[in-house]
């Protein structure tokens, strides 16, 4: 129950992503009050005060305002926001004025819609209709009503795949040639694909793309390692050392990426006799965890490359998404997972060195402590920054 003073110091704080102000007259449109509820429901919740003014002074309402406006409160929840939500309602009064607080939580089942169909986001204090496809498909990809990596990539077929890449994993997984069980079972290649979900009908998923595909990137060109060794520590710098784009498939890419790792980090010799290499200054179980991590946790609904940046004083592994859902960088720290790409990581426990029981943070914090993580959704990105031992 929010006390008078509690009310008047939100008051204070003004309108913002969480707080909107109401008068009286501006609550009378189930559509209008509709579309902030959504707004909140699809973001991260907040508040309604209704007989606040913009300037936050305190006009109050009427006993005839409180019951109408409780009415259309009931009403718009569940008429006029699909799927309906639940939000709570307080009288409060102030200085013998009454504010009704309406308490809209973040939704569990995102995205939610007006009766029109318009999804609505907050956008500071204001809200704003969701236009953008990609922006739609996260918020369902929220609520794990679809996957990127199940969605069907247009113009692509069987032939896109490399054949002698999936006959291998065929045989070392299945245990007989892939033509001999294609013939046992009388079914045509596409049909096997389908089967193993990296297909719907006569297309491949995303899944099937990046794992088993001849060139991804003919499909999904923004899906390449952007691999890049500067000189100094300022990624706005026109100098580096190395520079690379890396693609193919998703094993490709993890090989090429440690690959160029690998070849820009230092070696120490610490214990180790003079015609030793000696060891990476980054532990390479470390950075073998981060980059499958990096390649299989991002958000494939955001067409952009991975960024693997080396700078004298840290090591900055960058994939799109930022955290999805509720997950925090303390949830993970305590090896707490979310799998935005769940086709993506069944064929990953085979493909690349990847169990997939959330452990892989926790092994690359093991071996670098001083590992740092940050998840921007400003930037709608994901960082692991290394900081260098040796420079």
């Amino acid at each position: 129950m929010m006390e008078a003073k509690e009310l008047v110091a939100l008051i204070a704080r003004g309108e913002n992503s969480r707080t909107q102000f109401k008068r009286s007259q501006d609550v009378t449109n189930a559509r209008s009050l509709a579309g902030e509820m959504a707004a909140l429901a699809n973001s991260k919740g907040g508040k309604i005060l209704v007989g606040v003014d913009d300037t936050g002074s305190i006009n109050g309402l009427s006993r005839e305002d409180v019951r109408r406006i409780n009415q259309l409160i009931s009403s718009t929840a569940t008429d006029c926001v699909r799927p309906s939500i639940n939000p709570e309602t307080e009288n409060i009064i102030v200085d013998d004025r009454l504010v009704i607080v309406i308490t809209v939580p973040e939704g569990i089942s995102k995205p939610y819609a007006d009766n029109e169909g318009v999804f609505w986001v907050k956008s500071g204090a204001d809200k704003r209709r969701v236009t953008s496809r990609e922006e739609i498909q996260r918020m369902f990809q929220s609520s794990n009503l679809v996957h990127a990596d199940e969605v069907p990539v247009k113009g692509t077929s069987p032939d896109d795949i490399d054949l002698d890449r999936f006959r291998a994993f065929f045989k070392k997984h299945y245990g007989e040639p892939l033509e001999d069980a294609l013939d046992q079972a009388e079914i045509p290649f596409g049909q096997l694909l389908n089967n193993l979900g990296l297909a719907r009908g006569e297309e491949l998923n995303l899944a099937g793309l990046m794992l088993f595909g001849r060139n991804p990137q003919r499909h999904r060109p923004a899906f390449v390692v952007k691999g890049v060794s500067f000189l100094g520590n300022d990624p706005a710098g026109d100098r580096y050392r190395d520079s690379q784009d890396l693609d193919g498939c998703l094993s490709c890419m993890y090989r090429a990426t440690i690959s160029f790792l690998t070849r820009n980090l230092k070696h120490v010799q610490g214990d180790k006799g003079f015609n030793t290499e000696g060891d990476l200054e980054v532990p390479l179980a470390a950075l073998e965890e981060l980059v499958v991590n990096m390649l299989l946790h991002r958000d494939y609904f955001v067409s952009a490359p991975w960024r693997v940046f080396i700078f004298d004083d840290r090591i900055e592994l960058i994939s799109p998404g930022s955290l999805p859902n509720n997950l925090t960088i303390e949830n993970i720290r305590s090896g707490v997972s979310t799998i935005r790409n769940p086709r993506i990581a069944s064929f990953a426990t085979r493909e690349l060195p990847y169990r997939g029981i959330g452990t892989g943070i926790l092994r690359a914090l093991a071996a670098v402590p001083e590992l740092e993580l940050e998840s921007d959704p400003e930037r709608n990105l994901f960082i692991a920054r290394i900081p260098r031992r040796i420079c």
